[in-house]
């Protein structure tokens, strides 16, 4: 298959970012795929090849897209059972497993959701990238819950939308050590990537860093630990991790952000992805997915309580 030639007529006096433009002529293809066709080479302006993706149009601009063929991912399918949640032709929601990673990484070449999507949904091959197909957002390892993965390209473009837009509502439970300052409370710190540990992210001075929101109130407490519900605002990476280790009450079993040795016997963070609610193509009415505590954490709340 070869690359299918797009002809686009930029018609207004006041110009516009090339890749803005393109947004919104394109809109099922991702920003950052159409800034890569940009930087490689794949649109021309008005005859000659775009040299960046900020690049202005003015009035009347010839924009052509040689658009390639969707390549499909080389990964190999791997029939791992998934609890599916919720499926249509659009998108899947699981319920992830702790233990389980999302997509192929360094020394995750196998066993991921990914892989297992790809048994499940042979379609999904090639949506939104060859490394990552199908995945719109993403959850850490140890983190149990719901995760959306599309199912084409549209829906793909349609997802990331609404993440882009935080027109998606998340809800996760958290048990951490200690308790927060306040039983309800939000967190405004960015967060970038720690200059002493690569592997970490941390809160980081205003500028230096990327915005970071989040949202907890306190559901129940115990003498030492807290059980929260969270909503974050933002999805930075570590975001929920980071942020309540910064006010002094890490999530129980995370070995990277809080205590070395757990508090309680936990071979996982205690973090579950328990609620997403989001807009559905043809659907006017936002829908709401959940998925309970796994039993292994509920006995450890259940226990708690018993102390109580």
């Amino acid at each position: 298959m070869s690359d299918r030639l797009v002809i686009l007529h930029y018609d207004n006096d006041k110009p516009q970012r090339l890749d803005k433009f393109l947004v919104a002529s394109l809109p099922e293809f991702s920003r950052s795929r159409l800034q890569t066709w940009i930087r490689t080479g794949k649109v021309t302006v008005d005859g000659k090849q775009a040299q960046k993706s900020g690049q202005a149009l003015e009035d009347q601009a010839v924009v052509k897209v040689l658009i390639p063929p969707t390549q499909s991912s080389e990964l190999t399918p791997e029939a791992i059972p998934l609890d599916v949640v919720f499926e249509n032709e659009d998108l899947l929601v699981v319920n992830k497993p702790a233990g389980m990673v999302v997509h192929p990484a360094a020394g995750h070449s196998t066993g991921t959701l990914v892989h297992a999507a790809l048994a499940h949904a042979p379609d999904i091959s090639g949506v939104g990238g060859e490394q990552r197909p199908g995945v719109v957002h993403r959850l850490d390892k140890q983190t149990s819950g719901l995760i959306l993965l599309a199912k084409n390209d549209t829906a793909h473009q349609w997802l990331q939308n609404q993440f882009r837009s935080r027109q998606v509502d998340k809800v996760y439970l958290a048990l951490v050590d200690g308790a927060p300052p306040t039983p309800r409370g939000r967190i405004e710190a960015a967060i970038g990537r720690d200059t002493k540990q690569r592997m970490r992210m941390a809160v980081v001075p205003p500028g230096k860093g990327r915005q970071a929101i989040t949202e907890f109130f306190t559901r129940q407490a115990y003498e030492h630990h807290a059980f929260l519900e969270i909503h974050p605002l933002t999805g930075r990476t570590h975001q929920i991790r980071v942020h309540l280790a910064y006010l002094g009450c890490p999530i129980v079993g995370d070995t990277l952000y809080g205590r070395r040795h757990p508090s309680i016997s936990i071979d996982r963070h205690f973090l579950h992805a328990y609620r997403l609610t989001l807009q559905l193509s043809g659907k006017t009415i936002p829908q709401t997915f959940e998925a309970r505590l796994p039993d292994h954490l509920e006995q450890i709340l259940a226990k708690l309580t018993a102390t109580v």
